[in-house]
């Protein structure tokens, strides 16, 4: 038995896969070369000729999932620490803000830096970031028509406010620098997973394009929501998350798992139904509002 390393196509790195009697080298260029027409740059993008499809975007938010429950798991290990989200409480000289929004964005202007905001998949939590010093210029695929819809203004709040005290025991442990890192990383995730929803109303369009046009010209936004709304895939949704974070977040010893977890599986659930699915239709809906 060998080893061969391909080019990771959609995982944005190298991989190498054990060859065996179900998998040829064959196979493997076959599959890899699929995925590098179905993605570019991480962008989703269609065959030539092709439209997009939700198929082009499945592998794509399965993967999501497992990156926002294990980052929600991160900061969870440390208390609420209100003190980090009031300025009053811990204040931050020469910045109008509390802790971890200036760390946030501290951060940010980093990536702007390196071009980060200019990938069509990535939005930044803050306003005033630095033009890109980093050299040249990538061609992103024109999967999506240009737009300015930026929802995480509302993510932040829904974070702070809602999702944290779901997942942290309350009380201030001291680990400030520890939790905003984690809140970064969380808020990142999430926002990225909610503005896919440009992405999925992009394909949910080209499918029916007469439809979505009709509701988009009479200005109905609640057509819109409706006509985008599938529930029996939103039902198969939050049973995977629900199984998903059964498998993730149990506690495990040198004996095995025990019936304890880092987080209760529902609590992750309720997150994706109550705030990650509506808002991502909410994104959907302001996408089409001026696609055409």
């Amino acid at each position: 038995m060998g080893y061969v390393s391909i080019p990771g196509g959609v995982l944005r790195g190298r991989r190498k896969l054990r060859l065996g009697s179900s998998c040829s080298r064959k196979h493997i260029v076959r599959c890899e070369v699929h995925r590098e027409h179905r993605e570019k740059y991480g962008i989703p993008t269609p065959v030539e000729g092709e439209p997009l499809r939700l198929d082009d975007l499945r592998e794509n938010l399965v993967r999501q999932e497992e990156t926002i429950i294990f980052a929600i798991v991160e900061r969870a290990q440390f208390a609420m620490n209100d003190a980090v989200y009031d300025s009053d409480k811990l204040p931050v000289p020469g910045f109008n803000g509390c802790f971890s929004q200036y760390l946030l964005y501290e951060l940010e202007k980093v990536y702007a830096s390196v071009r980060r905001y200019k990938s069509p998949d990535e939005h930044p939590f803050c306003a005033n970031l630095p033009s890109p010093t980093m050299p040249g210029v990538l061609e992103y695929p024109k999967t999506i028509i240009p737009n300015s819809v930026n929802v995480n203004d509302k993510i932040w709040d829904s974070y702070t406010q809602t999702i944290l005290p779901q997942i942290c025991e309350p009380g201030d442990d001291g680990n400030y620098g520890s939790s905003c890192t984690c809140d970064v990383t969380c808020l990142q995730a999430i926002s990225k997973r909610i503005h896919y929803g440009k992405f999925i109303a992009e394909s949910k369009f080209l499918e029916a394009p007469d439809i979505y046009s009709k509701h988009i010209r009479n200005e109905d936004r609640q057509a819109i929501w409706n006509e985008l709304s599938n529930f029996k895939v939103e039902e198969l949704l939050l049973k995977r998350i629900f199984n998903k974070a059964s498998a993730y977040v149990q506690d495990i010893t040198d004996d095995g798992a025990l019936e304890t977890y880092k987080i209760q599986p529902e609590a992750l659930v309720r997150i994706y139904k109550d705030l990650i699915i509506p808002m991502t239709k909410e994104v959907e809906v302001d996408y089409l509002m001026v696609r055409i």
